[in-house]
């Protein structure tokens, strides 16, 4: 399974799958300190929801919570939840990491990630990664929240498409844990396929050179995913958690890179499902169910909002001083765009090298960067298998797509 656009989506309408139209585009809708919650009874793309016209609201969704009626919680999360840490996303006009990208002279900032790119030159990737150095960002408030959701056991597991390594420095455990778009903790040689440790491939970044291999002198790439690689192997084996889910959560995400979006149709048409967003997004935009919720706005004044109303105000306090050691409160407010603009990109944090199919090894190792939640300039082929000459879907996603209800 490769990581794509949802540009590319329209490949995928020869699947004929149900609900096709959740692979089409939908506009952004401006998000303000507001809530949105849908009508029961609205369609889906998995099932078409109950008929009663209650509206479901944040106070139900903190019920559910609280009387742990929802025990199985699912939660998908993007560079909204980290930004507030002071890591710039990769689409905010003139702060995010597409503007940065603009001084090394790219043919368009998505080709730092490009392979083709990457092989022809991978200088200004090494260049851009030197300044992404550990050391500067700690979680904040919404990472603590998702630590505190594990600790009360509510946590099934946490899809993240950022590899700033946040959700592992917040203490959320390598099992509980799928980085989707891989992580920066280890490389691999692009040649030979021989793993290269990560503090000697941060070694050679910060003395300038191009890490290379020790065997076969093949450049060495960080297992991050670029545009056309494979996904993690834990991605897929964990896509069974969303029939299991009875809440999704998603924080922070503009739903844009494939096959992450669609994993928010993925669980049960019955099953709530809260957005914490600036903007309304996905098929919560395009598509609502009768359980959905959207608090837009700020995400980790969305955050404070749900855990004033489960009563865990004082609980992630003690965590974050726990943590910290500091007493950081955790209306954590966060940087403005003027501060954004004057931030060097740099993460410092526990990572786990995904060696098994099955297992995550844990290993400490600092690294960097946030999200790799990009928008390809080229045309992409989705998520295929290449059989032969012609490409087939990956049958699990239609699977899940497909059989739920």
């Amino acid at each position: 399974m490769a990581l794509f656009p949802r540009s590319a989506v329209p490949a995928l309408r020869f699947w004929g799958l149900r609900g096709a139209r959740a692979w089409t585009r939908w506009p952004r809708i401006p998000g303000g300190g507001w809530s949105i919650s849908c009508f029961a009874g609205a369609s889906s793309d998995t099932g078409g929801g109950d008929h009663s016209q209650k509206k479901f609201l944040l106070q139900d969704i903190a019920e559910l919570i609280k009387t742990r009626a929802c025990q199985k919680v699912v939660v998908m999360v993007g560079a909204g939840i980290s930004t507030p840490s002071g890591i710039p996303d990769f689409r905010s006009p003139g702060v995010g990491y597409y503007s940065i990208l603009q001084q090394y002279k790219l043919p368009y900032p998505e080709a730092i990630f490009e392979l083709s790119f990457f092989f022809h030159d991978p200088k200004p990737f090494f260049t851009f990664a030197k300044k992404l150095y550990p050391g500067n960002y700690r979680p904040n408030a919404t990472h603590y929240f998702l630590r505190l959701l594990h600790e009360k056991g509510l946590l099934l597991r946490l899809y993240t498409q950022n590899i700033d390594g946040l959700e592992r420095a917040s203490g959320i455990p390598d099992s509980k844990l799928v980085e989707a778009h891989g992580s920066l903790a280890s490389a691999t040689c692009t040649v030979c396929r021989r793993p290269y440790p990560g503090e000697d491939f941060w070694a050679d970044v910060m003395a300038d050179r191009v890490p290379r291999c020790p065997v076969c002198s093949g450049v060495t790439k960080p297992d991050i995913v670029f545009f056309g690689e494979p996904l993690p192997a834990r991605f897929l084996l964990h896509l069974a958690d969303f029939p299991m889910a009875d809440l999704l959560l998603i924080l922070g995400t503009s739903l844009e890179v494939e096959p992450f979006a669609s994993l928010s149709d993925a669980v049960r048409s019955s099953v709530p499902r809260l957005l914490i967003n600036r903007d309304l997004v996905g098929s919560l935009a395009r598509n609502p169910r009768g359980r959905d919720v959207a608090q837009l706005g700020d995400v980790v004044h969305g955050v404070k909002r749900l855990v004033e109303l489960l009563g865990w105000t004082d609980d992630i306090q003690d965590l974050i001083q726990r943590e910290t050691g500091k007493g950081q409160h955790y209306t954590v407010q966060p940087v403005s765009q003027e501060d954004c603009s004057r931030l060097q990109p740099g993460v410092a944090l526990p990572q786990v090298d995904l060696t098994g199919a099955l297992t995550a090894s844990s290993r400490e190792t600092s690294l960097p960067l946030a999200v790799p939640c990009l928008r390809a300039s080229a045309p992409r082929v989705g998520p295929f298998i290449s059989t032969g000459k012609s490409p087939q879907p990956l049958a699990i996603i239609g699977y899940f797509l497909t059989s739920l209800d």
